[in-house]
């Protein structure tokens, strides 16, 4: 079935973090409840979004990103087919100005 990921137990993970207040309240939570290589892969993931939506190719933001262009393809993916949760997060922060592109990548010519 395409929703079993939705347990309950999903459910009250997803209310727990919009309980969070703050980045540090964030921070403390998901490092936490994820290995470093967690953190790291969905840090990846959220920086290859915002470049994908900024438009750069994918051989760039596997250079800059150290992702592997199949994830790219992946992430692409979902970022224009999926359940519009990395549209609406994208939205969100343009609303609060806040989607600039990960620091230190794209940078370089």
């Amino acid at each position: 079935m395409v929703d079993d990921w939705k347990t309950d137990d999903a459910e009250a993970l997803f209310d727990v973090i919009l309980r969070l207040e703050s980045r540090v309240d964030a921070e403390r939570f998901f490092r936490d409840l994820c290995t470093l290589t967690e953190i790291r892969d969905m840090s990846q993931r959220w920086a290859v979004v915002r470049l994908l939506d900024a438009g750069m190719h994918y051989a760039q933001i596997s250079r800059e990103t150290g992702a592997s262009t199949a994830t790219i393809t992946r992430i692409a993916s979902w970022l224009n087919h999926g359940e519009g949760g990395y549209r609406d997060a994208l939205e969100r922060l343009r609303a609060t100005g806040g989607a600039e592109i990960p620091y230190g990548v794209g940078t370089e010519s």
